[in-house]
C-alpha cells in the first residue's frame, strides 16, 4: 500500500467540477485543504521538531477517498481532532484514522506514499499498518457501535482536524502543536486557523464539537474572530495519555453528547 511519494503528485488536486456546476461541499473542502497545503510547504521549524509529515499529501489518494465518500453537505456537526497521530491519520490520511476503522468500517481505499524525509522508526506503512492508534480506535468504535453504518453517522457529522502536520523529534517522539517552540507554532496555528473557517464555511455545519480541550479552544477562539456563527463544543480526547478516558471515555463521550442533543440523531 505504499509507493514514492513523487508517483503521487499528480493527484494532489481536487475533483473539477464541469463549469455550469457549483463545486459540490467535498470539491470546496479539498480545495481549502489543498491551498492550506501550498501554505505550510513555506514554514520552517526548528528544534526539537526533527520531522514532520503531511498525510494531506502523501496520502492524499486515500484522504479523498475519504472526503469524496462522506463529505456531503446537510451535515451539522464537525468533530475536530487537533493533528494526526502516528498509528492513525500519519498512515492513512484519515482524522483519527486507526487503520482497521478506515479499512473494515469506512472502507477507504487508496495507495499511501511516503513524506520526503522520513523517520528510520516511524515509516509510514499506510493501509499495511499493523499497529492500532487507541485514540482513533476508541472514536470510531464508539460510532460503529453507536450508528452501526458509517452512512447513519456522516447523514449529520463529518471528521476533520485542526492541523494536518504531525511533528517528531530526533527520536522519533511525537511532538504535538503546543509542544513546538512558540512562534513557530503560531505561525503554523493561524493558518490552520484560516483554513478552519473556510472549511466550516464550505461545509455549512451549525456546531463544531472540539475533541480535546485544545481543538475546543483553539476552534472557539478562531471562529469567533472571523466573524463565524457557529457553536463550538467540546467532547474529551480517547487518547491513552487521558487517565479519565482511560476509565471509560465512551461512558463520557456517550454523555457528553447526549447533552449537546446529538446522540438522538446518532442512535439506531
Amino acid at each position: 500500500m505504499s509507493g514514492d511519494a513523487n508517483q503521487h503528485t499528480s493527484v494532489l488536486e481536487a475533483p473539477k467540477a464541469a463549469p455550469e456546476d457549483e463545486p459540490s461541499p467535498a470539491q470546496r473542502f479539498l480545495q481549502v485543504e489543498l491551498e492550506l497545503n501550498a501554505h505550510l510547504r513555506r514554514l520552517t521549524f526548528s528544534e526539537p521538531v526533527r520531522y514532520r509529515y503531511n498525510p494531506l499529501e502523501y496520502a492524499w489518494e486515500t484522504h479523498r477517498c475519504y472526503v469524496e465518500k462522506y463529505c456531503r453537505g446537510g451535515q451539522k456537526i464537525l468533530f475536530l481532532g487537533m493533528n494526526p497521530g502516528p498509528f492513525g491519520m500519519a498512515q492513512t490520511g484519515v482524522p483519527f484514522g486507526e487503520v482497521k476503522a478506515v479499512v473494515d468500517w469506512l472502507k477507504v481505499t487508496g495507495e499511501v506514499g511516503h513524506p520526503p524525509d522520513e523517520h528510520p522508526r516511524r515509516r509510514i506503512s499506510g493501509l499495511s499498518c499493523t499497529q492500532s492508534e487507541v485514540s482513533g480506535a476508541r472514536f470510531w468504535g464508539f460510532f460503529r457501535k453507536l450508528c452501526i453504518e458509517p452512512e447513519r453517522f456522516f447523514q449529520h457529522c463529518f471528521v476533520h482536524n485542526l492541523c494536518p502536520l504531525i511533528f517528531m523529534s530526533a527520536s522519533g517522539k511525537n511532538l504535538t502543536p503546543p509542544e513546538l517552540p512558540v512562534a513557530e507554532r503560531e505561525s503554523l496555528l493561524a493558518l490552520c486557523d484560516t483554513a478552519l473557517c473556510q472549511a466550516v464555511e464550505a461545509l455549512g455545519v451549525s456546531m463544531v464539537i472540539g475533541v480535546g480541550k485544545v481543538a475546543e479552544q483553539r476552534a472557539r477562539r478562531a471562529l469567533s474572530a472571523a466573524g463565524v456563527d457557529v457553536r463550538v463544543k467540546g467532547i474529551m480526547h480517547p487518547s491513552p495519555r487521558n487517565p479519565q478516558a482511560n476509565k471509560g471515555w465512551e461512558a463520557i463521550a456517550k454523555a457528553k453528547l447526549e447533552e449537546l442533543g446529538v446522540l438522538s440523531l446518532l442512535a439506531g
